[in-house]
């Protein structure tokens, strides 16, 4: 059974150094086109009193019922997004994942949004814009099937940043773009599942076994990109292990829609990967990229194509997986019930099973995460990778962060770097997040300052995009690059280099784990241990 491949793939280019909009569609035309529907261009408002603006439709909508209702969403990295849609169409849900977000997705969300908004918000607000846009003027939709037929689901939040006006902020360019009541709701692991309209809960079934089969798919993606950004950056034949990549993705999503067995699946990815001609043996500089979520994890122009730029640039990406998102979900939720469990209350019970069973729930759920993602990267050949410890990460940058600020990544950014510099596992350490980012750029532009005074062998840059200035973009990352390429080849060149060099180094299941960074020098280093 095939997958739909209507994401780009590997048709786009690596990274664009200065992306552009098509002629066809430039925004002056866009921002021209736009009447606010309920004025219908008419500027006699102006004189009128203010009134409050309600994201509610003025007429009533009769929307369609669940087995003809189409639900959207995206946002991860664009693997990921594809696995989703393979697992939730397994389960028999109507789910499509949307295109990965690009310049021209930017662009509409600058013209059908408010101004100062994020990042973010201009590309996935945008995206959801254009797909819909398209299903209309391409597919010949009309606007009113389109707002009784779909759902849009995304991520939700609130404070300290712009996060918490993402449903407005959707709901508003879509009524301006012709979609008044496209119905758009959210989940939050703090507030339940849906925090957006009033949908009926027969839309998603979510049963233990939605929420397994998701997370299995979101582990399976994170476990795959990490190989790839371990193995591109020394494949002999260009393209190689992007090719292979496709193929474990389509092997995979095969397998959800199948019901065949994923672990016997990867292990057919395994023999395809360990066909892939690798000389490991280049000193290259390995850079860590964290900071804002999605900033920091796409894979496209929201950050001007960061991670295939550094590998075009001569150098080895560290992302952050999903995964660590998740970890840090389930041990911020932890710690709230411990914080409440030691609150004394007048005439409360010595014993509060609720918490109990919300404690044995997380446990559980920790557990299950960790346990998959073992027996899934020892099934592909993805070796020594620790899951990161939230415990020892919240030790790290407790004196720098404060525990109870959980927005944004919260703690993470400064412990992360801290961690870095402590066990040698990266030459450079980027904070990428957008134009503005409260939590991110606080804690990159603010309290980093003060940890790079203490590590003063940090190399570290906080940089941050705007959907335009691509060029002083690269311009920063290659300046810090250059101080981690010098590190990286320095490191490789004082190692003893052995008379023979055995078969398995550049084969990518011999991942041997030590003090150095580099994936060169810890090869070297294995061999004379």
């Amino acid at each position: 059974m095939g997958f739909p491949t209507h994401h780009g793939g590997l048709e786009n280019p690596p990274y664009k150094i200065q992306p552009k909009l098509p002629k066809r569609y430039p925004m002056s035309i866009t921002c021209n086109s736009i009447k606010m529907t309920d004025k219908n261009g008419d500027l006699n408002f102006i004189n009128q009193n203010a009134t409050q603006w309600r994201d509610i439709p003025k007429k009533p909508i009769h929307y369609a019922p669940k087995e003809e209702t189409i639900m959207l969403s995206g946002g991860l990295t664009i693997l990921q997004d594809q696995l989703i849609e393979a697992a939730l169409r397994s389960m028999g849900e109507n789910y499509i994942s949307m295109p990965n977000p690009n310049f021209e997705s930017f662009q509409t969300g600058k013209a059908y949004g408010n101004r100062g908004q994020c990042n973010p918000t201009y590309f996935t607000v945008g995206n959801l814009v254009k797909y819909l846009q398209n299903l209309r003027d391409e597919k010949g939709l009309s606007s009113e099937e389109i707002v009784e037929k779909y759902v849009y689901i995304t991520a939700g939040g609130c404070g300290p940043c712009r996060f918490g006006m993402y449903i407005t902020e959707y709901k508003k360019a879509l009524r301006d773009a012709g979609f008044e009541g496209f119905r758009i709701t959210s989940f939050e692991h703090d507030k339940g599942i849906f925090q957006g309209d009033d949908i009926d809960d027969g839309i998603l079934n979510f049963t233990p076994k939605f929420f397994i089969t998701l997370i299995k798919s979101v582990i399976i993606g994170d476990i795959i990109n990490l190989l790839g950004y371990k193995m591109r950056p020394y494949e002999v034949n260009t393209g190689s292990v992007d090719a292979a990549m496709e193929t474990c993705k389509n092997l995979v999503a095969n397998a959800f829609l199948e019901k065949k067995n994923l672990i016997r699946t990867l292990w057919k990815c395994r023999a395809l990967l360990e066909k892939i001609e690798l000389d490991r043996l280049q000193p290259k500089a390995k850079v860590m990229v964290m900071g804002e979520f999605w900033a920091a994890m796409t894979e496209g122009d929201g950050n001007y194509n960061l991670h295939r730029f550094l590998e075009a640039e001569g150098a080895e990406c560290i992302p952050q997986p999903i995964i660590n998102r998740l970890m840090l979900s389930l041990w911020e939720a932890e710690r709230d019930v411990l914080k409440r469990e030691s609150l004394q209350v007048e005439g409360a019970k010595k014993v509060d099973f609720s918490s109990v069973k919300t404690r044995a729930l997380i446990r559980i759920g920790k557990m299950a995460i960790k346990t998959h993602f073992t027996l899934y990267a020892k099934a592909i050949g993805l070796h020594h990778y620790e899951i990161p410890d939230m415990d020892k990460l919240a030790r790290l940058g407790e004196e720098y962060y404060t525990l109870d600020c959980e927005g944004g990544e919260g703690h993470l950014e400064v412990a992360h770097l801290i961690e870095s510099v402590k066990e040698n596992s990266s030459h450079l350490v980027i904070s990428v997040k957008p134009f503005g980012c409260m939590p991110s750029s606080a804690v990159s532009d603010g309290i980093q300052s003060l940890v790079t005074s203490r590590f003063p062998q940090a190399n570290f840059l906080a940089i941050e995009t705007s959907g335009e200035g691509a060029a002083n973009f690269y311009s920063r990352v290659q300046m810090a690059l250059f101080k981690a390429k010098q590190s990286a080849k320095e490191e490789f060149e004082d190692l003893d280099m052995p008379d023979t060099m055995p078969d398995k180094i550049h084969n990518y299941l011999y991942q041997p784990h030590n003090e150095k960074a580099g994936t060169a020098a810890q090869l070297i280093e294995s061999l004379t241990q």
